[in-house]
């Protein structure tokens, strides 16, 4: 599983996206800062946040 938690892009947000690859995780992460944090996600933006995704064991 893959895990990215919203602080560790910057946000003060609790939210932690857990998903089984990594394209689910920057699906549901780039829904999250659009409904949420009122950001739209850029190819460039993507590429950046897929540095910050580690595996978990959840």
């Amino acid at each position: 599983m893959k895990r990215l938690a919203c602080r560790d892009v910057g946000f003060d947000c609790e939210a932690v996206v857990v998903a089984a690859t990594e394209a689910e995780v920057l699906e549901q992460a780039a829904r999250h800062a659009a409904q949420v944090h009122n950001v739209q996600v850029t190819p460039e933006m993507a590429e950046q946040i897929k540095t910050l995704i580690r595996e978990t064991k959840e």
